[in-house]
């Protein structure tokens, strides 16, 4: 829907009733400002981010008297349409509670006793909220499985899937085709767009198991590692800021030692071992 709006235009000799008819837009959408999250909303937010990065099993409930204990006093449904808004889930095994018309996008998990060898076999996708000193962003983050390179991401204001294959197909112009990509089972992922932009590029699409915490386990420790070495000690004043901020700790994240990858950078491994492919092939 962003992609369409963006191709209204002023200066066109199409009035804008008509080039939004063309479009399929609604003409008062263009006209529509969300409003944003109040102050009281926007510090709920924030402390219900980093009391799921510590406990990502609590639900609603929990999460209510968590708020309660640091004299915060929210009422539950409050917190769940918050929690939905940050695409936060509890992660513990349950029925699988998808939406009807996504559920035919859903795909197994691909990974489970599959050894990663080599560079771009598999893919990890994942989308997390950002908060700021005045309001919040989502970033999407894509990291290759053998190396632990992040390969790519991306700054966002919505949960749009457009943004997702969007990057899919930025970072194929430039890193080339993974076998597998693995994400969980958000609606930016059990959408129709995103299954045939993964089929198109004949890309075997994996998805977490609903409700598993560690299915996805390396692209959360990122989102982890991200949050409380420079989101939480440095919020962002604005979006260019944030992204600045952003690039610089994923540079730094991409060339520094990993004790997971025995002590080495991620960049040096992803790199050394794609040439070594090209040589082979």
């Amino acid at each position: 829907m962003s992609q369409r709006k963006s191709l209204i235009s002023h200066e066109k000799n199409l009035s804008q009733r008509r080039q939004c008819d063309l479009l399929s837009i609604s003409r008062s959408s263009l006209y529509y400002k969300p409003l944003g999250e109040s102050n009281e909303n926007l510090l709920v937010m924030r402390l219900m981010d980093e009391i799921h990065m510590e406990n990502p099993a609590y639900g609603v409930l929990r999460m209510q008297d968590e708020l309660a204990e640091r004299n915060l006093v929210v009422n539950h449904k409050r917190v769940r349409r918050l929690m939905r808004k940050m695409c936060i889930n509890a992660l513990y095994p349950k029925r699988n509670l998808s939406k009807l018309g996504k559920a035919k996008y859903i795909r197994p998990y691909l990974l489970r006793n599959l050894k990663i060898t080599r560079p771009n076999q598999v893919w990890a996708i994942d989308i997390s909220y950002i908060p700021m000193k005045k309001g919040f962003m989502y970033l999407t983050a894509v990291i290759d499985l053998y190396s632990k390179y992040l390969v790519g991401w991306q700054l966002s204001n919505s949960l749009e899937a457009e943004a997702q294959t969007e990057l899919i197909n930025e970072l194929i112009g430039i890193y080339g085709t993974p076998e597998i990509i693995n994400s969980d089972q958000g609606s930016q992922y059990t959408s129709e767009q995103w299954v045939s932009c993964l089929n198109t590029h004949q890309i075997k699409i994996s998805m977490d198991g609903k409700g598993r915490a560690t299915d996805n386990a390396f692209i959360e420790r990122f989102f982890r590692s991200i949050k409380y070495d420079y989101i939480y000690l440095s919020p962002a004043k604005s979006g260019i800021e944030l992204y600045q901020g952003i690039k610089k700790y994923i540079m730094k994240y991409n060339n520094r030692k990993h004790q997971g990858i025995n002590r080495q950078k991620p960049i040096n491994l992803y790199t050394f071992e794609n040439q070594v492919q090209l040589k082979s092939a």
